[in-house]
């Protein structure tokens, strides 16, 4: 692979960044056993709603943030609820996930504001995480790679458009319920 030349128009400082629809593949590895699944995410500010589905289909679980907080829902319908997606990823499964940069660092941004390094390869560390993306030749991400010394997560695109919905929720679904 070649290395950019010049990694200051990596991860620029995030902006707007617009809704999007996509689906794809997870992986995670904690501990040296992996889990795999798919999901569905949908980012139409101020509502963030990610599924996590079986590799049939199966609804394994929901995580949604908006104005709110977070909420997650498990396949059986219990609903959880903390104020932000990182602190609800540490109830659930012990691991504080970055849940809320996700939407920025898979369009090829950092977060503004917070510290960060670019590494000479062009990786980007932030918030306690390296995170590693590739994108399609029109720049649309292909892969997110996030490592953070116990976690190693992969986030591999299929698709990538926009949401169908054409009506911007204003609340998490499950919120409504």
């Amino acid at each position: 692979a070649q290395l950019p030349q010049n990694n200051e128009n990596l991860w620029q400082p995030s902006e707007h960044i617009s809704s999007f629809a996509a689906e794809g593949r997870l992986a995670v590895k904690a501990e040296g056993k992996g889990s795999y699944a798919n999901f569905d995410w949908t980012y139409q500010p101020p509502v963030e709603t990610i599924n996590i589905n079986t590799p049939l289909g199966s609804t394994l679980g929901q995580l949604c943030q908006d104005r709110d907080g977070a909420l997650a829902v498990d396949g059986k319908g219990n609903v959880y609820q903390a104020e932000s997606a990182e602190e609800l990823s540490r109830q659930l499964v012990g691991f504080k996930l970055p849940i809320q940069y996700l939407h920025i660092w898979a369009d090829g941004r950092r977060v503004a504001g917070a510290p960060y390094r670019i590494l000479p390869d062009g990786i980007l560390e932030q918030y306690g995480w390296t995170v590693g993306r590739t994108a399609d030749s029109g720049g649309q991400v292909r892969t997110l790679q996030l490592n953070n010394g116990n976690l190693n997560i992969r986030l591999v695109f299929t698709e990538i458009g926009m949401p169908s919905e054409t009506q911007t929720p204003e609340r998490c679904a499950a919120r409504t319920k």
